[in-house]
């Protein structure tokens, strides 16, 4: 099997080239800059190109029998200045990418969405049928996501592309560099005693479960389909406490409340957007999603958070950046 991977030097798409290349795929890698490719293991082809330049990716994709399109821009706390060129990245890019699959004739392609393009759901768990109303989100990522995923992804396979969509959760694990993984590393060095918001909620997966469910979703997916790949679904409180029994290592004593972070995300709007952003996506918010159909069709089990944090905190104490 010849696959073609957008993304791949990100966390999800460096860990989903390493699970092919395990599984006997050919895999051609979508760099930006071949300096970026000293990251990905041996064996993989790469090509230089952009998502947003379709020309680029026409030698890779030709002859693939799999595309996986995971790139995206992903950030919160963005300046206003910066929304054009993540719209651009990943509306744009996702256009052009999945629609120049379709025209190669490419017999499947999987595109990486998230479960943040269900906005919050008020601490339901939801599933494949939930439509968010796209006009509340938390973030400028959430809504080029919502966009990428309703406005170009869906309605393509509407039309007849063999397009699977997935959607991750919260993805953890050894490799990390978000803003999440900052806070990891504070709590995996025994300096985080105080957290704001113990009752936001979110669904934690490994990033090797979130991998193995794209190539899964590959497999055993049916075209026209989507496919949540969440794992268990926790309040911040619940996840420390989970932490706790798993390292040994304790969690946060002392809990502000969430509504904490709603005024002060209040209070900075207008003169500090990004730090706003930020705090808002603290703010009692939960993005939860069940994963039964992924289980059920393709066979997918994530680890629980106990099975998947010590091997990331043992990473977090090795690595010093």
């Amino acid at each position: 099997m010849r696959a073609f991977v957008t993304g791949s030097t990100g966390f999800i798409g460096s860990h989903l080239v390493a699970d092919l290349l395990a599984h006997g795929y050919e895999v051609t890698a979508l760099v930006r800059t071949l300096d970026r490719a000293r990251t990905l293991p041996p064996g993989v082809n790469t090509l230089s190109g952009d998502v947003t330049k379709p020309t680029s990716m026409r030698p890779g994709m030709r002859g693939a029998d799999v595309i996986f399109h995971l790139a995206a821009w992903r950030a919160v706390g963005l300046r206003p200045k910066d929304y054009g060129r993540m719209r651009r990245i990943n509306v744009e890019g996702t256009r052009q990418t999945l629609e120049l699959a379709g025209e190669l004739g490419i017999p499947r392609i999987i595109y990486t969405s998230t479960v943040a393009v269900f906005g919050h759901t008020h601490g339901q768990i939801v599933d494949e049928t939930y439509r968010g109303n796209g006009l509340a989100f938390a973030s400028e990522y959430e809504r080029t996501k919502y966009a990428a995923h309703y406005e170009v992804a869906a309605p393509l396979q509407q039309r007849g592309l063999p397009l699977v969509i997935v959607c991750p959760g919260l993805v953890y694990g050894p490799g990390d560099t978000s803003q999440l993984t900052r806070l990891f590393r504070l709590y995996a060095h025994r300096r985080l005693p105080v957290m704001i918001g113990p009752d936001n909620a979110l669904t934690w997966a490994h990033v090797d479960d979130v991998a193995a469910g794209h190539r899964l979703a590959a497999e055993k997916g049916r075209p026209g389909e989507t496919y949540i790949l969440a794992g268990p679904a926790l309040t911040y409180l619940e996840f420390f406490k989970a932490c706790e029994r798993a390292t040994g290592l304790p969690a946060p004593y002392l809990w502000l409340p969430s509504r904490l972070a709603d005024v002060m995300a209040r209070s900075l709007r207008g003169a500090r957007l990004a730090s706003a952003e930020l705090l808002q996506n603290l703010a009692g918010l939960s993005y939860l999603a069940r994963a039964d159909k992924a289980k059920k069709e393709l066979g997918w089990n994530p680890r629980p958070v106990e099975a998947g944090m010590p091997e990331t905190i043992a990473w977090l104490k090795a690595s010093q950046s």
